[in-house]
């Protein structure tokens, strides 16, 4: 088992495991980290990041979204932040994957709402395959000129600067 499918199935795992919503399953956020996860791959192509650390970034960095919920009663970014990276360091342990791979990991997870704190490239591929997810939710489709700027002021690569130019503005969303 790769890498990557071993994380697929343990934060598909958590995550069923982990609903508070008494579903036992949470199919939107697991949908989620795949489709950042394929983002993510492909900024990475161009941007030559490091591999493992983009893959279980991209997979784990909304994991501490169940024990911030649970805790808080919120599953807002600065209670992923504080609640993710020790859910993706037992699951990276269990993994057998590198100290180095999992202290970057977790200190990108602990900061994926807020750029500039961690300015690393690994850092910018993740955040950049989150917004491009994210982004049809931020703004509506219609208004280009917001579009605009927003995938202006947002994006730190120019793998992802340009996807989102081609995804949101160019094929019109």
């Amino acid at each position: 088992m790769s890498l990557e499918e071993g994380l697929l199935f343990e934060m598909e795992n958590y995550f069923a495991e982990s609903s508070i919503s008494g579903r036992g399953d949470d199919r939107r956020r697991i949908e989620h980290a795949k489709k950042v996860l394929r983002y993510a791959k492909k900024i990475n192509t161009r941007e030559n990041g490091d591999s493992a650390v983009v893959i279980a970034s991209a997979i784990l960095h909304d994991i501490g979204i169940p024990e911030a919920e649970r805790k808080y009663n919120s599953s807002a970014g600065k209670y992923q932040e504080i609640e993710g990276p020790p859910v993706a360091k037992a699951i990276l342990e269990k993994l057998n994957v590198d100290k180095s791979t999992i202290n970057e990991v977790c200190k990108i997870i602990a900061h994926h709402h807020h750029p500039g704190i961690v300015n690393t490239k690994n850092f910018r591929i993740l955040s950049d395959a989150d917004w491009l997810v994210n982004l049809k939710d931020e703004t509506k489709q219609n208004n280009r000129k917001k579009l605009k700027r927003i995938i202006d002021r947002v994006f730190l690569t120019e793998s992802g600067w340009s996807l989102a130019v081609k995804i949101y503005l160019e094929k019109g969303g």
